[in-house]
């Protein structure tokens, strides 16, 4: 049985002060390096053949914590990236009510549709699944596109709930050939 492991990057100081990351390289702070090191002695404990990782360093480095306790390599993926957010990059929700007035997300700003996000991440988990059937496959990236993606894959899955940094979702290839959501957004890692 296909398993794909999706985990959402270490928190960095934007996650902190709520900007908007997007594309825009930012490195995990000290709680998010200690996070990606709890997940990894949580990644320790269970069976994993492959790790693919979003290129942007927050997610390479959480990536490579969990890979080294496995002995795996982990492997860059661009389409793992984040949502591109245009010109809100960078800036907080009180700047951009600033910038662009209270109803700025009806604005063109150069954002990346959902729906586009959600299908990259169908083609790169799709093209994992099929390189690699009956495996464990680890894939680290970012909230947004977790949850646009989750979105086509299990789309009867209820992502209402923020995704916590270094949260595990479980989804497995059923033999009917449907996914399913086996762990949503678990953090229990991050209780000791």
């Amino acid at each position: 049985m296909t398993v794909i492991g999706l985990v959402r990057h270490g928190i960095t100081d934007w996650n902190v002060q709520w900007r908007a990351q997007g594309h825009t390289d930012i490195p995990l702070n000290e709680t998010g390096k200690r996070q990606a090191e709890l997940l990894a002695k949580r990644i320790s404990g269970e069976e994993w053949d492959f790790v693919y990782s979003s290129d942007l360093s927050r997610a390479l480095e959480t990536a490579r914590k969990a890979a080294e306790t496995k002995g795996l390599d982990v492997t860059t993926d661009v389409r793992l990236r984040e949502v591109f957010l245009g010109e809100i990059e960078g800036t907080t929700e009180e700047e951009r009510v600033s910038k662009w007035g209270p109803r700025w997300k009806e604005l063109e700003l150069g954002e990346e549709s959902r729906d586009a996000v959600g299908e990259r991440g169908l083609q790169a988990l799709g093209e994992y699944a099929g390189k690699h059937p009956g495996k464990r496959i680890l894939v680290v990236s970012h909230g947004g596109w977790i949850i646009s993606t989750l979105k086509k894959l299990v789309p009867q899955l209820d992502t209402a709930a923020i995704l916590r940094n270094t949260s595990v979702t479980l989804v497995r290839l059923a033999e009917d050939g449907r996914w399913e959501c086996d762990l949503y957004n678990c953090t229990r890692h991050l209780d000791e």
